[in-house]
């Protein structure tokens, strides 16, 4: 089979022809000259197999040596159709030997690798067998078929031609194709390919036939001499040489190669490569990359092979890594004599691909392509480019030379080169060739960067020359060389940062400085700016300016940011660049820690962390895209939400701190570099009071010694270099000059050298004096420790110093604008200076050529070329004392880092927040704040909690502390459910964004309540205005709340409306009936449907915020977060100053008339505030959580309380009435603490106006019943407080509190728990009085009864039904009656006199107890006579050594029978105060004759019984009627009997000392009863009747006794009381 050259090419085994490819080229060959090298790294359009899955072989159908042999003809014909061959033998055809044998074999040996890839020149033939002379030739086979060559000559001993007819020979007797030798096999092709004289449809023919015998695996890793085979092969296509014809067809030719070398390397043989060979075919591939002369098309599809190829070398260091083990310095060890061997030097100059010129000096010539334009009919003996003499003059060696696989060696070479390539400043490099190499070694660094940064010879190139060029390149304007030099840098630091660490630092300040912009976060309507407060305005890694100087050169501001120096001002395309790649890094889980560890936490290193995050918020902010792109701020937003995310991640991750730095070390040091800042900063503006503050801190540990002193002044780089110049060069700082000084070595160095150190560590000032001290001081300082020759003394020193500085001036101030000072000029200036003697000429010259290439200038005001290579070398320094970057793999350091960076995020996330309008945006951010929140509670970041809680809470707008205005609340009723419009409701049902803002808020409240501080006060806002519009509870179940107390109560709405009366209305109609229908009735028109739905909205959202679990969290919050709750609840509560009040509507307005205008006014007085009761029973309810409550809250709480107690005037009732309650169940919690005093909070409460105690009488009163309810010290101190029994006796009176009193009182007075003492005595008698006082309205029924009775023609009527107050009344009676049973233990517990304490515990109960004897009602009046009775007669009563017990009859008995007779008493119960009154006679006759035995001894029973007989004479005398005539005799008869059977009363004839009571008797007996006495005595009748002496009996006797009882009738009248209306009727 042949192939026509001049019609087209055979196919490229693998791909798919669709018909004839133009100009020979196959069809999918065909790309956009824009192909994105990256794009077809994985799977190229030119099929490029992948790297870590090597392309399958292909299986072939025919014979594999009839394959072989149609390659070979294929070639041979196209051969033959070209000129040079036309003329061909038959063996060519025939696949015959043309000569000898011996010729025949050794023509078809390959040349041994050694000659092959030695050198390229033509070698002495070393064999006499091979000739070129054609006399041993047959020619008897050629003439029979006629065949002769050009002139009669015959062309069968062309080497190429004969080549393949040998190869056809040997293949005739192969069996089994993988065991033929592959030197032999791919030997004729060889030769082709580096023949000159063929053209490139041959050479593509070869190269064809090659690239079938690998992809049908004819060829693989099996094949005898594989490695041999691949050198050849190797040398041979970057060897590769043809005659130049069309360019199409030569580009094609190209691909092939480039084809060719890719499936080299991609499969299993293509680690049987050398060194050299992978340089050679590496170097061919760049210098296609780099030609201009070829087309877009070649050099975009080289560079796609070289991405292909070099994934597969440095996936090989992978290999090798693994082949040598943990011991990876062996392999750079075996590998060190290699490095300098293996050179590329691939060809970037020129039109045309070609080989340099060799030089002898060279170990090695270049290898490249090399493109002849030689004439096609040259003769095929032309010396030089003649295949013939080439090929012919090659060794025939068979002698095995083993070729070692490719290693670092080539790996290293390849980086070099590459990385050489992308040199800013080589100007044969243009950027098209840097953006290629970019590529390249982006590549290089995906595959095999962490394997890179182990080896060190390859290491020291990432981290010197690869870093150092991409650093300066990522500061071209230049889009592409800017994109692929982030894309490298962002690789190579994802990969390697390891030991990368101050690389890292300078890469990612400039970022920072160039990305962070200084605009001011524009204030937008409805955002408040509070929001995002903690977005950094500026990066903290700016240094201070350092001042202008007149010895600085002045570079434009363009220039000096192409130079790094500043950040300045990037394209909006170059900083949305920028910003992908700082986002990218940021993709790393691990790298944000990194930087939080590595920098801000080092003293020397900037807070790259902090300003990362910042840098990152600050551009997530929209106005953002107004420097840079639309793109940039959600890419940030997406970095910075990847950030909070990679924490939000390691949360649960188990705490791994092996290996790690030392979490507590790394805080003290961030603390001293905190510390450091500030002092330097203060050193900047004040040096001493810097040194002063640096050493209060310890920083500098005695600031009287200077070299502590200069020891941190030299050692920190954030001191101002002008502020030291000026510093140390002051006269009064002369041992801090010397000492600064001293911290420099200046052995081995030459003055210029020297100085240049010591003036790039300070500024040098600019007075004369103060540069002669300090070059003074320097003179000394380098003859002293300094051993340099050629320089004299300190004085030569002194003036070379000087002449160095004014060649500096000359050199490089832009200001002089005369001739420069030469070295003649330099030189002369300084003859004879030298101690009498000159400098030796070669050291001035180097010192002249040193200053006048580079300026000695402090780093900070570099601002030419030689600034990034001098601030570089300085790195580089660095470096080493460094030490490499830990890898943070761990959540260690999360607490810390989030600490510190907190504030930026969660600003941005308001931010956004409030300004997005995507769903997606929404979820994002909602995600971003429960991590946060997440992220906060674990750490306890309170600060953090409480931000994102205030954030979310201004977001929400309920937490707004404007008054709402509640006036118009509507209630709207469905049934049994009901829903309040409100204008807070409708307004939020239509805020979507406030709504989640909400949902969210709660949603990081719930499970994080302890975390929350100061957070507190926003919610509880939120729960306010929720509260009073009716949309929650005031909590959300009984046992949340541990006050039995009814609900707080809210103000009523303005309208009910009930819309399940009218569901059949509909329509226009209906709603503009009930329009009308409000406007007449001066209502607010009903809430629309829209307002409903918004309203139904916004419960929907409260009731997804499950704020019913946060108040169950919080009854278990621990004490302190407790703490910060109650205090953001207390601090809602108004001002002491100002009235408890806000303006909304009464919660029962008074009833007042409508005025005309439709208008009600305005209630007076203090208005009903339910925030404030809510407010301060939620306090209170938390106060007594538990007794550790109780003593961490309970004094703020019970204060919040009694300041409302004490302003109660400007209080509505309702609040104080259940402000007393909650402060007295404090009280009942506290009341061992010294915090709180029951008898203050009584006298608040009894200081209360009557009108506000007795509407706040049942809280006050459920208060004082739960304090009272246990025995203890508290029950007594408030049993024992008169303010106590004052506030019970002014509520007694109350209707709805009287039964509350008396329940209390009863409860104090009877009983086991009896709180009665000798304080508490006569207070609880005086209050039991007033219950039995109020008992008199039970006459009113009793009368009406009467009189029904008389007039009923039955007689039987059914008793009254019985009364509370009555009932009250009787009991209060009974319980006073059992308080006498306490009478002789307190007077004996008494510290009063016998008779006062007689007279302090008796009197009241008598006092009690008479005056209801008189009460109207006859229920009370019976009990009060019968408890007085047995009072009365009570054993403890009387007593044999004292006499004040008789007081009974003057002060109870006598006062009591005066008031019955009094009429309005006996007007009040005309029908039972008759019997009241012969009760009261007859018990005063039963007290005088059971006291009688008693009262005889005493010296006033005459007095008493005279009263006795006047008492009897009055009730005679009432005009009442039979009872008392019937029952007054009696009684006094009863008397007689008993006092003349005693011995008492006995005529005088029998007792001479009775006589003046005998007679006195008589004589008052005979006045009322004058039957009586002689009834009583009949034997004393019949005797005359007994004369009364004067002095006895006359006249003056008995008005004394009617006096005395008219005076005590009168003295007790005065002291009775008014009759109540109820007596007087």
């Amino acid at each position: 089979m042949t192939a026509d050259p001049a019609v087209g090419e055979q196919a490229d085994p693998g791909q798919t022809y669709n018909g004839e490819a133009p100009q020979g080229l196959p069809n999918n060959l065909t790309m956009p000259s824009t192909l994105d090298p990256h794009q077809a790294s994985g799977a190229s359009s030119l099929n490029v197999p992948s790297l870590s899955n090597p392309p399958a072989s292909l299986s072939v159908a025919v014979d594999p040596v009839a394959l072989i042999t149609t390659e070979c003809i294929s070639v041979t014909a196209a051969m033959r159709k070209h000129s040079r061959w036309a003329h061909s033998s038959v063996s060519t055809i025939l696949g015959g030997k043309a000569g000898p044998a011996g010729h025949a074999l050794e023509v078809s040996r390959p040349s041994s690798p050694s000659q092959g890839l030695a050198s390229r020149r033509p070698q002495p033939s070393r064999n006499p067998s091979v000739s070129t002379t054609p006399g041993r030739v047959d020619y008897g086979l050629a003439n029979r078929w006629g065949l002769r060559g050009k002139k009669g000559k015959s062309m069968q001993d062309n080497p190429l031609m004969s080549a393949f007819a040998h190869l056809r020979s040997d293949l005739a007797g192969c069996r089994d194709i993988r065991t033929f030798d592959t030197p032999a096999l791919l030997h004729p092709f060889l030769q082709v390919i580096r023949s000159s004289s063929t053209s490139a449809p041959i050479t593509s023919l070869a190269i064809i036939a090659i690239t079938k015998f690998f992809a049908y695996n004819l060829i693989n890793k099996e094949s005898p001499r594989l490695p041999l085979a691949m050198q050849l092969l190797a040398s041979a296509i970057t060897h590769c040489r043809f005659e130049a014809s069309d360019s199409s067809a030569d580009e094609i030719v190209l691909l092939r190669i480039l084809k060719l070398m890719e499936a080299m390397l991609s499969r299993a043989g293509g680690e049987t490569l050398g060194d050299e060979s992978v340089c050679e075919m590496m170097e061919t591939g760049l210098s296609m990359c780099c030609q201009i002369r070829l087309s877009e098309l070649l050099r975009r599809s080289a560079e796609i092979s070289m991405v292909t190829m070099c994934q597969v070398i440095f996936e090989r260091l992978k290999h090798l890594e693994v082949e040598a083990g943990e011991e990876l310095g062996a392999l750079e060890r075996s590998t060190r004599e290699d490095m300098e061997t293996v050179k590329m030097d691939p060809s970037v100059k020129g039109n045309n691909i070609t080989s340099p010129e060799e030089s002898a000096t060279e170990s090695r010539s270049s290898l490249n392509l090399e493109v002849t334009t030689n004439d096609l009919h040259e003769p095929p003996s032309t010396p030089a480019g003649g295949s013939t003499v080439d090929l012919l003059k090659t060794s025939v060696d068979d002698t095995p030379h083993e070729v070692k696989p490719y290693s670092l060696p080539s790996i290293r070479e390849l980086l070099r080169v590459l990385v050489d390539l992308l040199n800013p400043h080589d100007r044969q490099h243009n950027d098209t060739m840097r953006v290629m190499a970019l590529r390249i070694i982006d590549v290089a660094f995906e595959v095999a960067g962490p394997s890179i940064a182990k080896h060190p010879s390859l290491a020291a190139l990432a981290k010197d020359h690869l870093c150092r060029h991409l650093f300066q390149l990522v500061r071209s304007d230049n889009m592409a060389i800017l994109n692929e030099s982030l894309r490298v840098a962002g690789t190579l630091l994802a990969t390697c940062r390891g030991t990368l660490k101050l690389q890292q630092e300078l890469f990612l300040s400039y970022l920072v400085a160039c990305l962070h912009s200084r605009v001011e976060i524009p204030q937008e309507s409805g955002i408040d700016p509070q929001l995002y407060e903690g977005i950094p305005q500026a990066p903290k890694l700016v240094k201070p300016a350092a001042p202008s100087s007149g010895r600085s050169t002045p570079v434009p501001i363009k220039d000096r940011q192409k130079l790094g120096m500043e950040g300045g001002s990037r394209k909006p395309d170059a900083r949305e660049a920028m910003v992908e790649s700082v986002c990218s890094l940021a993709r790393i889980p691990s790298f944000m820690v990194e930087l939080y560890v590595n920098y801000d936490c080092e003293v020397d290193r900037g807070d790259l962390c902090e300003d990362m995050v910042g840098l990152l918020s600050r551009n997530a902010f929209p106005d953002s895209a107004t420097w840079s792109t639309t793109n940039v701020p959600p890419l940030c937003l997406d970095a910075l939400l990847g950030y909070v995310q990679f924490i939000a991640d390691r949360l649960d991750m188990q705490p791994k701190s092996e290996g790690f730095p030392d979490r507590q070390r790394l805080k003290e040091q961030r603390s001293k570099k905190k510390i450091i800042v500030q002092g330097a900063t203060k050193f900047n503006e004040n040096p001493k009071a810097g040194i002063a503050f640096l050493a209060s801190q310890g920083i500098i540990q005695n600031p009287d010694d200077p070299h502590c002193v200069t020891r941190f002044l030299k050692g920190t780089t954030r001191i101002s270099k002008k502020v030291l110049g000026d510093y140390i060069s002051k006269k009064s700082n002369e041992y801090i000059l010397e000492a600064f000084l001293d911290l420099f070595d200046f052995s081995g160095k030459r003055v210029d050298e020297a100085l240049r150190e010591l003036l790039e560590s300070f500024r040098l000032p600019g007075e004369s004096p103060l540069i002669e001290r300090i070059i003074t001081v320097f003179s000394e300082k380098y003859c002293a420790n300094s051993a340099t020759e050629g320089v004299a003394d300190k004085d030569a020193v002194y003036i070379l110093t000087y002449a160095i500085i004014m060649l500096n001036t000359d050199q490089h101030n832009p200001n002089i604008k005369t001739k420069r000072m030469d070295y003649a000029a330099f030189a002369k200036n300084l003859r004879g200076v030298n101690k009498g003697n000159d400098f030796a000429p070669q050291y001035l010259q180097k010192i002249y050529d040193s200053i006048k290439d580079h300026e000695i200038i402090l780093p900070d005001e570099h601002e030419n070329k030689h600034a990034f290579d001098y601030a570089w070398k300085e790195l580089l320094l660095k470096t080493e004392a460094a030490g490499d970057l830990v890898i943070c793999d761990t959540n260690i350091f999360d607490a810390d880092m989030f600490a510190a960076t907190w504030k930026p995020v969660i600003a941005t996330l308001c931010y956004v927040f409030l300004s997005a309008s995507d769903d997606a945006v929404f979820s994002r951010v909602v995600t971003g704040f429960d991590q946060c929140a997440s992220i906060a509670t674990k750490y306890g970041l309170t600060e953090a909690i409480d931000r994102i809680v205030y954030s979310l809470s201004q977001i929400s707008t309920l937490a707004s502390d404007a008054p709402l205005n509640t006036a118009l609340n509507t209630e709207i009723q469905v049934k049994d459910s009901s829903v309040m419009v409100s204008e807070l409701a409708v307004r939020f049902g239509r805020d979507f964004k406030a709504q989640l803002a909400t949902v969210v808020l709660f949603r990081v409240v719930a499970g994080n309540e302890a975390m929350i501080r100061s957070g507190w006060k926003h919610i509880v806002r939120i729960w306010l205005n929720l509260f009073i519009n009716s949309l929650i509870p005031p909590f959300f179940s009984s046992s949340q709340s541990n006050l039995d107390i009814p609900p707080i109560p809210l103000q009523n709405p303005s309208q009910v409306i009930d819309r399940g009366q009218r569901a059949d209305e509909s329509g226009l109609f209906s709603a503009f009936t009930s329009y009308l229908s409000s406007y007449a009735a001066d209502d607010p028109p009903e809430p629309s449907e829209e307002e409903l739905e918004s309203t139904l909205c916004t419960v929907d959202c409260v009731n997804a915020c499950f704020l019913g679990n946060v108040f169950s969290n919080i009854n278990q919050m621990p004490t302190e977060s407790i703490k910060s709750l109650v205090s953001s609840l207390l601090d809602l509560l108004p001002e002491d100053s100002s009235p408890i009040v806000i303006v909304v509507k009464a919660e029962v307005p008074p009833p007042t008339a409508v005025k005309t205008n439709g208008h009600r006014p305005r209630p007076k007085g203090p208005v009903y505030d339910p925030t404030v009761v809510y407010v301060l029973e939620f306090a209170t309810m938390l106060a007594l959580s538990g007794p550790e409550t109780v003593e961490a809250v309970g004094q703020t709480v019970a204060e919040a309380l009694q300041t409302v107690i004490r302003d109660a005037a400007n209080v509505h009732p309702v609040i104080v009435s259940r402000t007393v309650f909650y402060l007295l169940n404090l009280l009942h919690a506290s009341h061992e603490h010294a915090f709180i005093r029951a008898p203050v909070i009584l006298h608040n409460i009894s200081s209360l106006d009557k009108g506000v105690l007795e509407r706040s009488a049942l809280p006050i009163l459920q208060g004082i019943s739960l304090c009272i309810k246990e025995q203890g010290p508290l029950r007594k101190e408030m049993t024992n407080s008169p303010d106590f029994w004052a506030i019970l006796t002014k509520l007694h009176s109350c209707k709805e509190a009287s039964a509350k009193v008396f329940e209390i009182v009863e409860n104090i007075s009877v009983g086991t728990l009896s709180a009665i003492t000798a304080d508490n005595y006569e207070s609880a008698i005086s209050l039991l009085n007033d219950f039995a006082t109020a008992g008199s309205i039970g006459s009113i029924s009793e009368q009406k009864y009467d009189k029904v009775a008389r007039r009923s023609k039955t007689g039987k009527q059914s008793k009254p039904k019985s009364n509370e107050v009555v009932t009250r009344g009787s009991k209060a009676v009974s319980i006073v009656y059992q308080l006498t049973s306490k009478v002789p233990a307190l007077i004996q517990q008494s510290h009063l006199e016998r008779n006062e304490a007689w007279a302090a515990y008796w009197s009241p109960v008598f006092r009690a107890l008479t005056s209801q004897c008189v009460n109207p009602c006859r229920e009370i009046r019976h009990q009060a006579f019968s408890s007085l009775q047995r009072s009365l007669l009570s054993p403890e009563l009387t007593s044999a050594d004292h006499k004040e017990w008789t007081a009974i009859f003057g002060e109870v008995l006598f006062p009591l029978i005066i008031r019955l007779l009094k009429p309005e008493i006996y007007q009040s119960d005309p029908l039972g105060m008759s019997e009241t009154r012969v009760q009261a006679a007859t018990l005063l006759c039963k007290v005088f004759l059971h006291y009688l035995v008693l009262l005889s001894k005493w010296d006033g029973m005459l007095d008493l019984w005279l009263k006795i007989l006047d008492i009897m004479d009055r009730l005679i005398n009432s005009g009442q009627g039979d009872n008392l005539e019937e029952a007054v005799p009696e009684s006094l008869k009863n008397i007689l009997l008993v006092m003349s059977s005693g011995g008492y009363l006995v005529p005088p004839s029998q007792d001479p000392n009775s006589e003046k009571l005998w007679v006195e008797t008589w004589n008052r007996l005979d006045r009322f009863l004058p039957k009586l006495m002689p009834e009583v005595f009949p034997e004393e009748v019949a005797k005359p009747a007994p004369t009364t002496s004067p002095n006895h009996h006359g006249s003056t006797k008995q008005p004394q006794g009617n006096d005395l009882l008219s005076k005590e009738a009168s003295k007790e009248q005065a002291e009775q009381p008014a009759p109540s209306p109820v007596e007087s009727k």
